[in-house]
């Protein structure tokens, strides 16, 4: 069946993210920077909080393995919207298109239930276009454990047909496409036109 909505992912696809956005702010040494982000603030660590774990416990633990670097873990909580770099070009113009021309909007975002709401409250120009937004953290399920997408779809109203789906990880989009949603990896933002031109939702 021909998809009629757009299910879209967040980070990478709607907005640049990386831990280094925001600790190149409080690290100068470039070799320090580096080694941080690579071996402090993990993604596998950062991940947790996408599962639903709270950062006062996820901080207290690697704190525990990286007492120096207390103050700049501690950051990572009330400062993590300095990790978001800004807009993907061209993105949030391809929302504002789908949007005027009636498309039904969704997300399903990796997210920590408790950096969500304030995230999201720095963009209601953006998000206000969407219909629903599952987040994992809320849900303690996680891309791309399938179950996310089965509530999603369940949650949005819609059958996988019915769907586009975007997200810069393949994995991702492997599960969606397994379920029979029409998932497109992301690489970037004339590349996703031309997808959803080809499925009429959109002007090429």
């Amino acid at each position: 069946m021909p998809p009629h909505a757009v299910i879209f992912d967040i980070g990478n696809v709607l907005f640049h993210w990386a831990p280094r956005f925001l600790y190149e702010r409080l690290i100068d040494d470039d070799r320090a920077l580096d080694a941080f982000v690579r071996d402090v603030v993990t993604h596998d660590w950062h991940f947790q909080h996408d599962a639903g774990r709270d950062f006062a416990d996820t901080s207290a633990e690697l704190v525990a393995l990286h007492p120096k670097h207390a103050d700049l873990i501690a950051a990572w909580g009330p400062r993590f919207n300095e990790s978001i770099g800004g807009p993907v070009a061209g993105m949030h113009e391809i929302v504002e298109a789908l949007d005027a021309a009636g498309v039904p909007l969704f997300a399903i975002t990796n997210f920590s239930h408790e950096f969500w709401p304030p995230f999201r409250s720095e963009w209601p120009q953006l998000f206000d276009r969407f219909r629903d937004v599952v987040v994992s953290g809320e849900e303690r399920l996680v891309k791309p454990d399938p179950a996310i997408y089965r509530l999603a779809l369940a949650r949005f109203g819609l059958e996988p047909g019915e769907a586009v789906f975007v997200d810069d990880n393949p994995a991702n989009i492997d599960a969606a496409n397994t379920l029979g949603i029409h998932a497109h990896l992301f690489r970037d933002a004339p590349t996703f036109r031309a997808f959803l031109a080809d499925h009429a939702l959109i002007a090429a």
